[in-house]
């Protein structure tokens, strides 16, 4: 009798710890217990490519401010990333728009919520070789580049030296060509002279070495002028002076991906960064995400010559003399 009672008092304590992870994971059965804090344990995030120098930046700091967290991040393209998170890969993502309507429907059928939050607003740079002396183009003549209508660069400034104009994007199936067909050509398909680079230190020596070609790429590449690399990559490429007037009158109507004219919003090709999160507790993706939008987090942001979700405003009065 005595053996009896304890057979059934163990099995209760062992149906018990099981009923305990399965509510620790989400009520998934067999699921290990995830034991991670705000602040310490493990996790998988993925990190669009072209926002990879400065999520680099954020994920060393936050390591550092606290060693018990260990961060791994994967940089892929946008569309990778995204089926990441759908599949439970990452818990974590960083990426240039918000999820669909049928993304966000799926994570209805799991019954979880999904949580983004803005990091920062972020500009696309257009960038052609040293030697190309149309460096200053409107957002029409963009349009027109990228559909093919314009294929030589005679067409621009009527010189015939560089040739065809070549279209060079990242990646395949990047957030940079998704930008452009929605915000640039409207829906129009590319030009048939479009290449993929395969990553973004790729493509800016593609442009560095090809005269024709003409270079899509995330800001953050470009921006941080006390980055050594940064340094390296702008005595390769020329940045493009854009306008959104279709009949610029002077020089200053073309801005470049520079932080003021990204937040006066008077540089035509910006678009907006989001963390998004499925954690349904606050588990370290939770801490992160807070990190990130947090201000030592926004302050690596404007370091790098992004404009900050959260920024400080600061006014100036003068007196007149």
């Amino acid at each position: 009798m005595m053996s009896s009672n304890r057979w059934k008092m163990g099995l209760t304590v062992a149906l018990s710890s099981l009923l305990l992870a399965a509510c620790n994971n989400g009520g998934t059965p067999g699921a290990a217990a995830e034991t991670d804090t705000t602040t310490s344990g493990s996790i998988n995030i993925s990190v669009d490519e072209t926002f990879a120098p400065i999520l680099t930046s954020q994920v060393d700091t936050f390591q550092k401010l606290y060693p018990a967290a260990k961060i791994q991040a994967s940089y892929k393209p946008e569309e990778a990333a995204i089926q990441d998170l759908l599949s439970n890969k990452a818990r974590v993502i960083v990426v240039a728009r918000q999820l669909s309507a049928a993304e966000k429907g799926s994570f209805d059928r799991l019954k979880l919520v999904p949580r983004a939050v803005k990091l920062a607003t972020d500009g696309l740079a257009i960038i052609v070789h040293p030697s190309n002396a149309d460096s200053l183009l409107t957002t029409a003549q963009l349009r027109d580049i990228f559909t093919g209508k314009t294929a030589e660069w005679s067409q621009i400034s009527g010189k015939k030296k560089l040739g065809a104009i070549n279209v060079v994007f990242d990646a395949n199936r990047s957030s940079t060509a998704r930008y452009v067909q929605d915000s640039v050509t409207r829906g129009a398909a590319l030009t048939q002279r479009v290449f993929a680079a395969k990553s973004n230190p790729a493509l800016l020596d593609y442009v560095a070495t090809h005269p024709s070609a003409i270079g899509i790429i995330g800001a953050n590449w470009i921006s941080d002028r006390d980055d050594a690399a940064v340094q390296r990559f702008l005595k390769k490429v020329r940045v493009v002076g854009i306008s959104s007037n279709p009949n610029p009158q002077k020089a200053d109507d073309y801005v470049q991906p520079y932080q003021a004219y990204m937040a006066l919003k008077t540089y035509p090709l910006r678009r907006e960064v989001y963390l998004i999160s499925r954690e349904a507790r606050a588990g370290l993706g939770t801490g992160f995400a807070s990190f990130a939008a947090g201000n030592k987090g926004q302050l690596i942001v404007l370091k790098s010559g992004l404009v900050p979700a959260v920024g400080q405003t600061r006014i100036i009065n003068t007196n007149k003399l």
